[in-house]
């Protein structure tokens, strides 16, 4: 049974606070180094490295293990440093994988990616034996995460039907890790201060490699993105030449890249202040425009203007916008400022983009289907390199395909449900977080139509930043036109 807790009463610090082990004592025990959650994961993918020129395959299976064990480890600390342990894990792990294969032969299931898959599963115990005691959960966040897992084990059980098993297993692993993950964090009530600001301290050491390193594959490739550019059959990924990438820097393709640094930015542009924030992330907001995803563009934009509602955060949002402009006129002193331009000048292009166009074709051709797909085909990995293969793009045409018409449509409707109660909970509150919280839900609905957000990698985004964080609720936030700003509720927000 689901249940939702109510305001949690003060607690007692010498019973739930952390570090603080005995009171009043002749000796006290020396408490224990905590290490970030970032660096902690930054060693084992450096490890990696070297061990998989040597042992080849035996790399992959090793780097899982390590994952599951930095995963229970992390855990054990804290939620935030797991939350700085995931996001370091998932944004380099791919690149580790594409080293490995180099030496170790192209893996075409790319098991590697499956570790940071299993450190979002660590909490997984925990989170079993609060279901079954009938502990509350923090929010009424916890319905849609049950709505949305119910629809996925309905597509996992049609692959299986059909004896597809690599599928189910794969579909299950990427749909559920971010919806165990989130419903733990929702037992565990971290408060989303804590979160966020452990967040924006990894992407302020994530942002700056993924940025340089973004814009130097643009330039020059190395020869492990140029032998996975032509072993995998990626095609919104460019040519493996100089200056014809589309930058998908340290990660998997330009979509994840876009979404991960457009999070990331907005994070630290309205979290951290000062110019150093601006000279560390001014790399990553280049590379993030070189990744050519408009998506990601329009979500940010819609991250701003939300926050640009809010006195409380109008400022921030201000800065942002001038931020911005200048990190677009940064990119255009620089030889690939022709190729930005023009993939800027394609927003007003309408009906005649052809992206815009290949994406309408899908939802034809589903509907075309016998009976409109009704029931749905379960998870597939679509080659798109294969000719004939119908492309799998949107959160829309990903439910319809897997899930059916109908099925998904109950699936579309927990997302929504998801992200207007995030929304929502900015309305009512004066946290700035609360506020950033529900301006990244509004970007993640502008990725619903054009890119699939709600599993894997981009799903753990979706259900950590957009949903799980609006814990608790303050005094109504100032909106343009409703009344001036009192004082800020939290000094923490």
């Amino acid at each position: 049974m689901i249940s939702v807790a109510g305001p949690e009463p003060p607690c007692n610090p010498l019973k739930k606070g952390e570090g603080l082990i005995m009171a009043h004592s002749g000796t006290e025990p020396k408490a224990a180094t905590v290490y970030p959650g970032w660096l902690v994961a930054i060693v084992l993918l450096a490890a990696m490295i070297p061990f998989g020129v040597v042992s080849g395959a035996l790399a992959r299976f090793a780097f899982i293990g390590g994952c599951v064990v930095l995963g229970w480890y992390a855990w054990r600390q804290s939620a935030a440093i797991h939350l700085q342990t995931a996001l370091t894990l998932f944004c380099f792990a791919p690149f580790v994988r594409r080293i490995v294969d180099l030496f170790a032969g192209y893996d075409t299931t790319g098991i590697m990616l499956v570790g940071p898959l299993m450190v979002l599963l660590a909490p997984a115990l925990d989170l079993w034996k609060a279901f079954i005691s009938g502990r509350p959960f923090a929010n009424k966040q916890i319905v849609p995460i049950t709505i949305v897992g119910a629809c996925t084990l309905y597509a996992g059980m049609l692959s299986l039907f059909q004896w597809d098993l690599l599928n189910t297993a794969s579909g299950l692993l990427k749909g559920f890790a971010p919806l165990i993950y989130a419903g733990a964090l929702l037992l565990k009530k971290e408060p989303m201060e804590s979160l966020l600001e452990a967040a924006a301290s990894a992407f302020l050491v994530i942002l700056p490699v993924m940025g340089i390193y973004g814009i130097y594959q643009y330039v020059d490739p190395p020869e492990w993105d140029r032998f996975w550019m032509q072993s995998a059959t990626i095609l919104s990924a460019g040519q493996p030449v100089p200056y014809g990438v589309r930058t998908f820097s340290v990660m998997n393709s330009p979509g994840t890249f876009a979404t991960y640094a457009e999070v990331g930015l907005m994070l630290v542009l309205f979290l951290r202040t000062g110019p150093t924030a601006l000279v560390l992330t001014a790399p990553a907001a280049i590379a993030f425009m070189l990744s050519m995803y408009r998506t990601a563009w329009l979500s940010s934009a819609a991250v701003i203007g939300f926050c640009l509602l809010f006195s409380v955060t109008r400022f921030r949002a201000v800065s942002a916008i001038g931020a911005s402009i200048g990190m677009i006129l940064l990119a255009l002193l620089t030889p690939f400022s022709d190729v930005i331009t023009d993939r800027f000048a394609s927003l007003t292009e309408g009906s005649n983009d052809g992206s815009a166009r290949e994406r309408l074709e899908e939802f034809v051709t589903l509907w075309n289907m016998p009976t409109s797909n009704l029931i749905g085909t379960g998870f597939s990995n679509v080659d798109v390199g294969t000719a004939g293969a119908m492309p799998v793009d949107g959160v829309f045409v990903a439910c319809w395909l897997s899930m059916g018409l109908v099925i998904g449509l109950v699936c579309i409707g927990a997302l929504f449900l998801a992200c207007w109660n995030a929304i929502y909970s900015a309305f009512g509150s004066e946290r700035r977080t609360a506020i950033i919280a529900g301006a990244l839900a509004l970007g993640a609905m502008v990725h619903f139509p054009l890119a699939n957000i709600i599993a894997g990698e981009s799903g753990f985004l979706f259900w950590t930043f957009v949903v799980l964080i609006q814990a608790s609720k303050s005094p109504k936030a100032s909106v343009t036109g409703m009344r001036r700003a009192g004082p800020v509720a939290s000094p923490n927000a």
